[in-house]
């Protein structure tokens, strides 16, 4: 399998590619949103940063019970319930994905998520080889 990531100065900046082209992939796994829930379901609510990680920690189980690694994830399309909190998550993500290999992606601010304390969920397609 091979992948081509369409990338440019400023999206590199912004820990994600403009484009992402997977050819001759085994496998494609679609993620369900995961959000900063621990192991329990209970929000994870110290800071920001530390919701962002169980987050993505949240992610990198699924798609590796699911049979791919964090660096198969070729877009994702992420929900922040703050604007102001949209750099921080940026930097974060960067320390998830290999630079110049972030996967395609979206990050959208939303006025709420129907359980309290949630600050961010994100769902992700994978592409496996």
């Amino acid at each position: 399998m091979s992948k081509q990531y369409v990338r440019t100065p400023k999206r590199d900046s912004r820990s994600h590619s403009l484009a992402v082209v997977v050819e001759n992939a085994r496998k494609t796994i679609y993620l369900a949103g995961v959000s900063n829930r621990d192991e329990n379901s209970q929000p994870v609510t110290e800071s920001f940063e530390v919701a962002a990680r169980t987050a993505f920690e949240r992610l990198r189980e699924g798609v590796e019970r699911a049979g791919g690694t964090l660096a198969d994830i070729v877009s994702m399309t992420v929900f922040i319930i703050d604007v102001r909190l949209g750099d921080e998550f940026v930097r974060i993500r960067g320390e998830y994905f290999p630079e110049g290999a972030c996967p395609a992606s979206a990050l959208i601010t939303v006025a709420g998520f129907t359980t309290p304390g949630i600050c961010v969920e994100i769902q992700a397609v994978a592409a496996v080889d």
